[in-house]
């Protein structure tokens, strides 16, 4: 069994629908006034708390509600979008037209989803370059390759090569796999004229200009355009008295329309006019690829016979395929992507930068830089920065012969230490609650021998060299430090600091671990049924121990005291600054868990 290494993480209020509502309201979520927060345990265990523990160093701080914000309950917004290879910057407005990836010369391996480089094709030099009289080597000139430095794939497996080493996108847009040219659908209009004008002989241009074009393959691109302009051309040839399509011409696909003008789509023409009923007009669909028919590819049997013929390593896994964007040359949409032949060089995806606020007063609690080459923040309210970190270490721990030195002996009192640190330039007062027994049906005994404590204030480090040590720290010994034993080892005793620094102290908790045996669970309840406990209560679990059951949890509520100067900064006042009018006492509530380790099985 892997040692578990002690860990701490806090409750976010988010979780709790009741000061989610009192924050809405205006109100204190840990206001005197409701006693339920403060009776009400939590339950590390309970499936609603795996979305509400977090680290301390993945919580943000709100100072204008005084609560702690998790990544779950903020409300984040775009900063600015740039892509993560070249780090240029590229503005909302061609987000629309150019996609959501960069379209420049970032690619990714479509095998590895590694960096693509530019390699240039060793081809023969020309001698004249090689006699320069400075002696420079000859340039590389093309053509030029995509290729992976991880799993050596390049652009030439599919048949790509690119006349210029840069605008690699714009290129590549223009090829298909195996370095066919693709024919936008502008190229295609053109042509069809020249071909109607008589301007080309040749068999290509007849085959353009013949009406039954059925099988010519089109690619996505130019399908749409043809099918958008055969249906532009329909709805304007439509006259005023056949039908109802002219009413949506003169509207538009995009304007709201009025009831008489919907009906008039379904009645064949105005309600009042019978002459406009008699006549019916008709919408015909494309008849031939120039108007945008391509008709559907279902015929597989040539990729039947190339998977009989391939290995394993020529068929593309699903995640390669979902990571392969929209081919605006693919001409068959059915069964296109099956093979590593049809993979092409990936853009990279753009990334953003985002500022976060707090969801209920609308506050900045985080802003990065607006350049993308820094990785500072302009605004940053960590929770680190507000409330007192909490470390924990074992002191005490007997080991039993029977079990693992890595785990809690069960029935047997074990000492941690916590040590907990302020942040705050004001001194602090912490007060700890923990239950009796852990909740669950394996209960722990938990003990805090010094449930309160003050904090001093995180003042300069040089501060505390000036002032006297038996007033700025106590260690073991002294005012508010246990003290010692017989055998002049230190003892932790009942309402006593175990030890205390500039601005931290430490105290000690005392558990008896639950055992894990079933049989001894359900004695226990026996003896409760037979002392006169309620059976329906006492009705215990006794099926196998469940995954990470063993973990030793304590649900501990933390509430944090402090007075600030009225009308200053949340963080505080620094040494020396000006006070200028009274206190304002400030005060934080929140529930953590401390995970001490794993309880011995034995």
């Amino acid at each position: 069994m892997a040692p578990l290494t002690p860990y701490t993480y806090i409750q976010c209020p988010c979780s709790d629908a009741s000061t989610v509502g009192r924050q809405a309201d205006g109100e204190s979520p840990a206001s005197p006034e409701d006693d339920d927060l403060d009776d009400r345990t939590f339950d590390p265990r309970a499936p609603r708390a795996n979305y509400s523990l977090y680290p301390l160093e993945y919580l943000n701080y709100c100072e204008d509600c005084q609560q702690l914000r998790c990544p779950r309950c903020v409300a984040e917004e775009i900063v600015t979008y740039y892509c993560p290879n070249c780090l240029f910057e590229v503005p909302s407005s061609n987000l629309k037209s150019e996609g959501n990836r960069c379209t420049r010369s970032c690619f990714q391996c479509p095998i590895c989803i590694g960096p693509l480089s530019v390699t240039s094709i060793e081809t023969q030099p020309d001698p004249n370059l090689l006699a320069a009289p400075d002696g420079t080597p000859a340039p590389h000139s093309g053509p030029y390759i995509l290729t992976c430095s991880y799993c050596n794939w390049s652009s030439a497996e599919i048949g790509i090569k690119f006349d210029k080493s840069n605008s690699i996108h714009a290129q590549l847009a223009k090829l298909n796999n195996g370095g066919e040219t693709r024919l936008t659908a502008k190229e295609h209009r053109e042509r069809r004229k020249e071909a109607k004008h008589g301007g080309l002989a040749t068999a290509a241009a007849a085959a353009i200009a013949s009406n039954g074009r059925d099988d010519e393959d089109l690619d996505v691109e130019t399908q749409f355009a043809n099918l958008k302009g055969f249906y532009q051309s329909q709805l304007a040839d439509s006259t005023a008295g056949s039908s109802g399509l002219s009413s949506l011409a003169d509207l538009g696909f995009s304007s709201p329309t009025s009831l008489s003008r919907i009906m008039s789509l379904y009645t064949g023409g105005n309600a009042h006019d019978r002459r406009a009923k008699s006549r019916v007009g008709t919408m015909r669909e494309a008849l031939s690829s120039d108007e945008g028919l391509q008709i559907a590819s279902l015929d597989e049997s040539a990729a039947i016979n190339h998977l009989h013929s391939s290995v394993y390593d020529d068929t593309i896994s699903t995640e390669q395929s979902t990571n392969q964007p929209p081919h605006l040359g693919e001409v068959h949409l059915h069964g296109s992507s099956r093979f590593a032949s049809s993979l092409r060089p990936v853009p990279y995806l753009l990334r953003t930068k985002r500022s976060k606020r707090c969801p209920i007063c609308r506050h900045i609690i985080s802003k990065p830089e607006a350049k993308v080459a820094t990785t500072r923040f302009r605004i940053k309210l960590v929770a680190s920065a507000y409330i007192p970190t909490i470390a924990i270490r074992p002191l005490n721990i007997p080991v039993s012969p029977s079990s693992d030195k890595n785990t809690l002996p069960a029935l047997q009192p074990s000492q941690f230490i916590l040590t907990f640190q302020n942040p705050r330039f004001e001194a602090i007062n912490v007060t700890l609650a923990v239950p009796a027994k852990t909740p669950g049906r394996f209960a722990s005994k938990v003990t805090v021998l010094c449930p309160q404590f003050e904090i001093d204030a995180n003042t300069d480090v040089w501060d505390e060299a000036l002032k006297d040590s038996d007033k700025t720290k106590v260690r073991r010994k002294g005012p508010g430090g246990g003290g010692a034993g017989e055998d002049g080892t230190h003892q932790a005793e009942a309402g006593k600091i175990w030890e205390r620094g500039r601005n931290w102290v430490s105290i000690v908790v005392e558990v008896v671990p639950a055992s894990l045996r079933l049989d001894l669970l359900e004695a226990t309840a026996k003896l409760s049924i037979a002392g006169g406990g309620d059976a329906e209560k006492e009705k215990v679990d006794t099926s196998p121990l469940k995954e990470d059951e063993d973990v030793l949890e304590i649900p501990m509520f933390v509430r944090v005291e402090w007075e600030v100067e009225a009308g200053g900064d949340e963080v505080g006042t620094a040494p020396g600054r000006d006070k200028e009018g009274g206190k304002e006492k400030r005060e934080l509530a929140y529930w953590c868990v401390l995970g001490l380790g794993r309880v011995s099985q034995a």
